[in-house]
């Protein structure tokens, strides 16, 4: 049995009315008795359409400014009413309608606080009984149909046309999901804007719920982000986004935030680790760079760029499999293009900026912490060996230092010609993640004489500086701070290498 229910009444109350008046216009056409209050009533009323007052059913007119006018039992007796005979005999002893449906869009809390300083205009829009009348409503979806928003408008209406006012159970559980997610952002939002200067983990940045996603990590987990993508991305295409995507975007964002300015860059991430990165004059030329610095992890990666996806290089990305682009823009054609792959995710992002402060979950807790915002520039280079990096040399090793901060330790980063061509990660010992970033090169074809290592962290031992000498490399840069940094500078002085030491160190764990 669908528990199927018709709608015989309604209380409409919105701030928005963009959109109400076609919903209007069919529950009269169905017969539903409406009730309203205020500018809502107003609007109804204009439209030549009969409203009752919220007032006749109260018997109290609006008042405190409008501060009250639903908070009544007469109101939500009708909304919280089983519709079984105790409570129906209830309604009638104390001539209670029933109300069927329940209709709000909320005051716009968060758009005030974005647009003034004003504190008693900001208190003004925390929404009091609409927040009361959806949550009633949400409470008794098993007789009463909730719209929360004016984002459910068209999805309600859709509904009263097609079942012609009749609406399942399964539908209006969705409505009551959807509404207790609008009251619980509401809140976030205003605790967030009490709570400013605290640090306070669930709601420091406004952090809302989005929606749950189809799993976690893995098939067996359950998932749920809690933030805003909107503000982040237009989703131009492709199916949901995961957990393992939301992670290997968040990666992508934090490193191609190094390469935002100056000449066209592509980065290809697998596991939130970059496994090809590059810079060049056009942007099909940086794709094809950072696509040959390990094509085959490629498959199936996350893709970042700095610049506009022309039509060009979207029929070579388009040749291969992968789950997420990202791009600052699409010109028409190369989204035309890449659209007709429909369950690769394209994202627009509105800004490579992260957040300064970051979370973790840990054992019992969270541990928060500053975001490592940290580019090393030429200033922060102190020269410690005796042959000093070249011009071009000391760009190379900056471009190093950008690809090896965003790999997981220990990690170990080899450029040459503004081009990831090796890289080692996630490995117990230096030793290991530089022999993984040299046998990668050379399984891809790349000569190593004249390249330059980044290490994320600084060498206890010589012996990495001795092992990327016989490979070919010719400039290294590190953070420095080991006991025995004079013994990699000696080893380096002996070779005629070049080293810089930065003072900062990247550990990404």
């Amino acid at each position: 049995m669908d528990n199927t229910k018709q709608l015989r009444s309604a209380l409409i109350s919105v701030y928005s009315k963009d959109g109400l008046e076609p919903i209007i216009r069919r529950l009269h056409a169905l017969d539903v008795k409406l009730y309203s209050t205020g500018g809502t009533q107003s609007f109804i009323e204009k439209l030549g359409i009969p409203v009752t007052a919220v007032e006749t059913l109260t018997g109290y007119p609006s008042i405190l400014d409008g501060r009250v006018k639903t908070l009544h039992p007469a109101v939500f007796g009708g909304i919280l009413a089983r519709r079984a005979p105790e409570h129906l005999a209830q309604l009638e002893q104390y001539q209670i309608p029933e109300l069927d449906c329940v209709i709000v869009d909320l005051y716009p809390f968060e758009e005030t606080v974005a647009a003034t300083n004003d504190e008693t205009e900001i208190i003004e829009k925390i929404d009091i009984g609409g927040v009361s009348l959806i949550r009633a409503a949400a409470k008794n979806f098993q007789d009463v149909v909730v719209v929360a928003s004016k984002e459910e408008y068209k999805m309600f209406l859709d509904v009263l046309q097609t079942g012609d006012g009749q609406f399942s159970e399964v539908q209006r559980r969705e409505f009551a999901r959807r509404a207790f997610k609008v009251s619980s952002n509401y809140d976030i939002a205003i605790f967030s804007w009490f709570n400013e200067g605290t640090t306070d983990i669930a709601f420091k940045y406004s952090i809302h719920r989005s929606d749950i996603l189809r799993y976690g990590e893995n098939p067996h987990q359950a998932g749920v982000f809690f933030g805003d993508f909107e503000k982040v991305f237009d989703k131009l295409s492709g199916k949901a986004i995961s957990y393992n995507n939301l992670i290997d975007i968040d990666a992508a964002v934090a490193l191609m935030r190094e390469f935002q300015l100056g000449k066209p860059a592509f980065a290809i991430l697998k596991h939130t680790n970059a496994c090809g990165v590059a810079r060049r004059n056009t942007l099909l030329e940086a794709w094809q760079a950072a696509l040959a610095c390990d094509s085959t992890s490629a498959f199936g990666g996350i893709f970042v760029t700095n610049t506009k996806v022309d039509l060009a290089t979207a029929q070579e990305i388009n040749k291969l499999f992968y789950e997420v682009l990202i791009a600052p823009d699409f010109d028409q054609d190369a989204l035309d293009l890449l659209r007709k792959k429909e369950q690769r995710i394209l994202l627009k992002i509105k800004s490579f900026e992260v957040r300064a402060r970051s979370f973790r979950s840990l054992l019992n807790g969270v541990v928060e912490q500053d975001t490592d915002l940290k580019t090393e520039t030429e200033a922060d280079l102190k020269t410690v060996t005796a042959r000093i990096p070249t011009p071009q040399e000391v760009g190379e090793l900056l471009f190093a230092a950008k690809c090896a901060k965003h790999l997981k330790s220990n990690a170990i980063a080899l450029i040459k010609e503004r081009q990831l061509i090796g890289m080692g990660c996630g490995q117990p010992s230096r030793i290991d993640a530089l022999k993984q970033a040299i046998e990668k090169a050379q399984a891809f074809g790349f000569d190593l004489n004249g390249a330059v290592m980044a290490s994320d962290a600084f060498f206890p031992f010589p012996d990495c500086i001795e092992i990327a000498h016989a490979a070919g490399i010719t400039a290294v840069i590190q953070p420095g701070g080991s006991m025995k940094d004079q013994d990699s500078i000696d080893a380096c002085n002996e070779r005629g290498m070049a080293m810089v030491m930065t003072g900062f160190r990247h550990f990404k764990h």
